[in-house]
């Protein structure tokens, strides 16, 4: 098989950063060396020119609209504006249409991923009534965990009654299986709804800044402490996904990643405060659950480093920028950036801190042992970052056929030059 060596590459580990080279035997890392160690003969040799080499990152948390939406974007477009971010690892959300809640649509899905994706493609099934019985019945199900929806967002579905529900934590809990949950609470939010209709006249008319108000923290905290409580009353395994405000951090826990049973999940998108953003468009940051504040956003990247929130996924959501204007109660709620979360993230985390909560923690947690890291055996996904002279993300870069980004106007440093795929 081909060889490949990597020189004159900033190596990043989840710990450190360090100058070196990368030995690439066919599909897999064969060996790693600092500067002054001899390195292997190879058929390609690639000079980094002091570019970052990161593992290829691991994004959880994605919608790429396939089956059922594809005017927004489908596995083929969304897994190339994977690739060119640094993303060699999707796990797609099950809120298609239809819904993806049976082993059999679960199974037509991850067949046309590994048909059409660029990059490696898993999906989520999704946590509704008669989900129990369809992972009784189909036990060999390519699955990495289950998603369950507390609150309402885009293509979402019921949830299984309470003695469902308890069966699914039981049954997780035995196999080790993640449930990572979308925790809002729906009465809180259907209150904080009236109550803007009433304040405003109707639903057009409120403004998307209420989102915030409407998708509070209350609704956030209630619904996040109450399923990490039923977690852990059944010992099941849980993460909690897309994390918005500083309250939520209380219900976390520190220590080894494989000793937790409560993990998390932040995006870049409630890490940025609004001074870096580059569109001042609310609407283009209309998110479920809501951007929250600066405060927040601070709290949340406190957490990231001191290891009580364990993963960053993009939740990559595409929607039309026709489907995108109106009100809080009107515009479609998600954002495309995943081609733009590794510049970004550049800004507000260290490198080795990214590799961390982006390719390490998601392998540990997801059952990923092959990647997630820079280390001998393990498959060739990688990323070559380099610093660059600073420079405006715009609607034109964007590949996803949505044509616009969340990060219009945003300021970044740093360019993906190349993405490896294992075997490529």
């Amino acid at each position: 098989m081909a060889t490949k060596l990597i020189i004159n590459a900033d190596l990043v580990f989840p710990d450190k950063v360090e100058a070196g080279w990368l030995f690439i035997d066919g599909s897999t890392i064969g060996a790693i060396g600092t500067e002054a160690d001899a390195h292997p003969e190879a058929d390609e040799i690639i000079d980094a020119e002091g570019a970052y080499l990161f593992p290829g990152l691991i994004d959880t948390h994605v919608h790429f609209r396939e089956p059922g939406m594809t005017h927004k974007g489908n596995i083929a477009s969304e897994s190339l504006a994977a690739r060119a971010g640094g993303v060699t690892t999707v796990m797609d959300m099950p809120n298609t249409k239809p819904l993806t809640s049976t082993a059999a649509l679960l199974r037509e899905k991850l067949e046309l991923g590994r048909n059409t994706s660029a990059v490696d493609y898993h999906a989520y099934i999704a946590a509704t009534p008669g989900i129990v019985k369809e992972l009784r019945e189909n036990p060999d199900l390519d699955i990495h965990a289950v998603k369950l929806f507390l609150g309402a967002t885009t293509g979402s579905s019921g949830m299984p009654e309470p003695e469902e529900l308890e069966e699914l934590f039981k049954l997780c809990a035995e196999r080790r299986l993640p449930i990572v949950v979308h925790a809002e609470d729906n009465d809180i939010i259907a209150r904080n709804t009236e109550a803007a209709i009433a304040r405003y006249g109707s639903r057009e008319a409120v403004p998307v800044g209420m989102h915030p108000a409407i998708r509070s923290r209350e609704a956030c905290y209630n619904a996040s402490r109450e399923i990490v409580d039923y977690a852990r009353k059944y010992g099941t395994r849980l993460h909690l996904a897309h994390l918005t405000t500083a309250d939520e951090i209380a219900l976390l826990e520190n220590g080894p990643l494989e000793e937790k049973l409560i993990t998390s999940e932040t995006s870049p998108l409630y890490l940025t405060t609004a001074e870096f953003y580059g569109v001042r468009d609310l609407n283009r940051i209309k998110v479920n659950p809501a951007v929250k504040g600066d405060d927040d956003a601070l709290a949340l990247r406190r957490a990231l480093r001191e290891g009580l929130i364990d993963t960053v996924a993009t939740d990559h959501a595409p929607h039309t920028l026709e489907e995108k204007a109106g009100s809080a109660l009107t515009a479609a709620s998600g954002a495309p950036h995943i081609q733009f979360a590794l510049p970004v993230l550049l800004n507000l985390l260290e490198p080795q801190e990214i590799a961390r909560v982006m390719a390490k923690n998601p392998a540990l947690l997801f059952n990923f042992p092959d990647r997630g890291e820079l280390a001998p055996g393990k498959r060739a996904d990688l990323v070559l970052v380099k610093k660059v002279a600073p420079y405006f993300i715009t609607d034109a870069d964007v590949i996803s056929p949505c044509g616009w980004t969340p990060y219009c106007g945003h300021t970044a440093s740093h360019r993906v030059l190349r993405t490896f795929l294992a075997g490529e």
